[in-house]
């Protein structure tokens, strides 16, 4: 009995790895309400950054991997005296911009900031090896423009391709993390198309993450450090690839083996069909509530509902919240919510405290807050119905809608307006309104962490566009150390 022998020539890469590394070596062309976003993108990261620095939990995980360890040109952490190896230097970076679950979304899910670790670690990694060697650094302009092309990749990517369904299960926002930061990171290092393609696929060939840690009762503290893992596996198959490691043409497309076939039941991955600026141009920020995306617009309902509920928590016969069909997939639970990230990601928890208490921190998912029992009898109260119209709207990308109201229903058989919110207060549709919001927030954040001489400093840098884009990455970087 005889066999074919399997045919083994090298095929090209697939379309959607080509596609995205066709992109980050063409660049972006000069767009200045990009450019102008992702000032603001930068200023709204590093200002959830320095509030995270106030969360013992999230400190405890940064610093070198081993104590005392040295690293000659190493990533400065923003708002630490750390000097890292730009692996470490990603992870910590990223772990303050994502910890509180404060940076800017997108529209279809994820956070595209996550990448700025990435961004940051390496452009200050490169550019204080360039100066060591006598070479010119890279400016905060390169940085910018690395930003943009991450925040597009990333966020296609996630409007294309749904990982997180439930027949999929898989955390699909740290993957595409981890490819964007690859992608960009190789970019920064130096590397052409080639090295880009070996690192993209083998972000897309690593493990990859189920999204247990983000749902309910099995939610954990690794849904705020579970972007800065991404980015820094991102980085390290950049440094790979610049170190010659080879990539893998069919990572997506290989009969049984691929991506695909392993993990997508046998379904391609939609490519997107352009690269542009659009996300950037699109991003959605969280102004004035710390809470998942899909719970921004009820938060400001509930709120708006506070002066009526005041003084009258027990008098409440029925809350009604009105919602999308995504949101009460995600969003919706009942029982016990046994830590802060399980606390943030419940529509529930979020309107009975704002009904409650006519405010939202990042405090008000912490154990004692949540301890007050008032919150989970208003959530055992909580009824949450899907309005079809809010389902389209949500779904449809010309309006790209995520509305949710909030009605409350007392004892007397008196009711309150029905507030509805089609648009969270970050969304592009209220920029004008909220611009000046992330300012504030920004200033807000650095006079946390900072004396006010280099406060001021701070606040000069990033609200001054031009002088801002040609800083030097170093002289960036050691602004903002301690």
């Amino acid at each position: 009995m005889t066999s074919t022998p399997t045919l083994n020539t090298r095929p090209r890469f697939d379309r959607l790895l080509t596609d995205i590394a066709d992109y980050v070596v063409r660049g972006v062309a000069r767009d200045a309400k990009a450019y102008e976003m992702a000032r603001y993108c930068l200023m709204d990261a590093l200002g959830c950054a320095f509030q995270a620095l106030g969360s013992p939990e999230c400190v405890k995980l940064l610093g070198p991997h081993a104590e005392g360890m040295i690293v000659p040109h190493g990533v400065r952490v923003p708002g630490t005296p750390f000097e890292l190896d730009p692996v470490k230097g990603a992870f910590d970076i990223t772990c303050l911009v994502r910890w509180l679950d404060y940076s800017d979304t997108w529209l279809t899910g994820g956070h595209p900031s996550d990448n700025i670790g990435a961004i940051l670690a390496v452009a200050d990694y490169v550019s204080r090896s360039r100066r060591a060697a006598g070479r010119e650094p890279l400016l905060m302009r390169d940085a910018l423009a690395a930003m943009i092309q991450a925040y597009e990749i990333e966020g296609k990517l996630l409007t294309h391709i749904d990982l997180d369904h439930p027949s999929i299960g898989l955390d699909g926002t740290t993957l595409f993390v981890k490819v964007a930061s690859a992608a960009l990171a190789t970019r920064l290092l130096g590397g052409g198309k080639d090295e880009i393609l070996n690192a993209v696929s083998n972000a897309f060939v690593d493990g990859h993450s189920p999204k247990l840690y983000r749902m309910g009762q099995t939610a954990g503290s690794r849904k705020s450090w579970a972007a800065a893992d991404a980015t820094s596996r991102g980085v390290w198959h950049a440094l790979m690839a610049m170190r010659g490691e080879m990539g893998y043409p069919t990572a997506l497309t290989a009969r049984t083996w691929g991506f695909h076939d392993v993990l997508h039941h046998g379904k391609p991955l939609v490519a997107p069909d352009r690269y542009d600026t659009h996300v950037i141009r699109n991003i959605q920020f969280k102004v004035a509530y710390p809470a998942q995306r899909h719970c921004q617009t009820a938060a400001e309902a509930a709120l708006r509902l506070h002066g009526a509920t005041r003084g009258r928590i027990g008098d409440i016969r029925k809350v009604l919240i009105t919602t999308h069909q995504l949101a009460r997939d995600r969003v919706s639970f009942t029982g016990p919510l046994p830590n802060f990230a399980a606390r943030d990601h419940c529509l529930q928890y979020i309107v009975a405290v704002a009904l409650i208490y006519g405010d939202i921190t990042h405090a008000s998912y912490e154990d004692g807050f949540a301890a007050d029992p008032r919150i989970d009898a208003l959530r055992a109260k909580t009824e949450v119905k899907v309005d079809r119209r809010y389902t389209r709207g949500y779904n449809d990308p010309r309006t790209r809608s995520n509305t949710n109201a909030v009605q409350v229903f007392f004892r007397d058989g008196s009711i309150t307006p029905k507030i509805e919110v089609q648009y969270p207060l970050g969304d592009p549709q209220r920029r004008k309104e909220h611009l000046p919001l992330v300012e504030q927030k920004f200033r807000r954040n650095v006079a946390l962490r900072f004396a006010p001489k280099q406060q001021r400093t701070i606040e000069s840098l990033l609200g001054d566009p031009l002088r801002l884009e040609a800083t030097p990455v170093p002289e960036f970087m050691q602004a903002l150390v301690i």
